[in-house]
């Protein structure tokens, strides 16, 4: 009887170090999830802010998108050809704001810094009739909710 005793107590007592271990592993992985979610957001800040930096070096390592950067901004006429390369030069615009909202919606991106990237957009474009226009023309091919913030930021707008 003495002997069944002591085997209960020592069955208690391997169930009970089996639970506390398996409660620190809990505890240990809690810490590597939450160090896995800061890790991912500084690696999406990081990318975010690369792609903005690829960008500007592409204007700024040639010429003549600069020139056409410029005649637009400042309402210049642009030949056929110029519009076509302004398109491409906001469509990749657009797609980087698109991965921007995209990275803020799931959690990635900080609002503070989303809230000062729509500045950004907004001081870029708002005043471009070239960007409104362009915009109407192919918003239908962007997320629906990048679609509504970009209306929402460049209103009026009527499409």
């Amino acid at each position: 009887m003495e002997s069944q005793m002591e085997a209960n107590q020592l069955t208690h007592w391997v169930t009970l170090g089996a639970n506390f271990g398996v409660l620190i592993g809990l505890l240990l992985l809690v810490v590597e999830l939450d160090q896995n979610r800061d890790m991912m957001r500084a690696q999406t800040r990081h990318q975010l802010a690369m792609g903005i930096v690829d960008i500007n070096q592409k204007v700024a390592a040639n010429e003549q998108l600069a020139d056409i950067l410029y005649r637009e901004s400042s309402g210049g006429e642009l030949t056929p050809r110029e519009l076509i390369r302004w398109q491409m030069h906001f469509n990749g615009a657009l797609r980087y704001w698109e991965n921007d909202h995209y990275q803020y919606r799931v959690g990635l991106y900080d609002k503070v810094e989303f809230e000062k990237q729509l500045d950004a957009v907004r001081a870029g474009i708002g005043n471009s009739q070239h960007a409104r226009q362009y915009w109407c023309q192919v918003r239908e091919v962007f997320s629906p909710e990048f679609m509504a913030e970009m209306d929402q930021l460049l209103s009026p707008l009527n499409c």
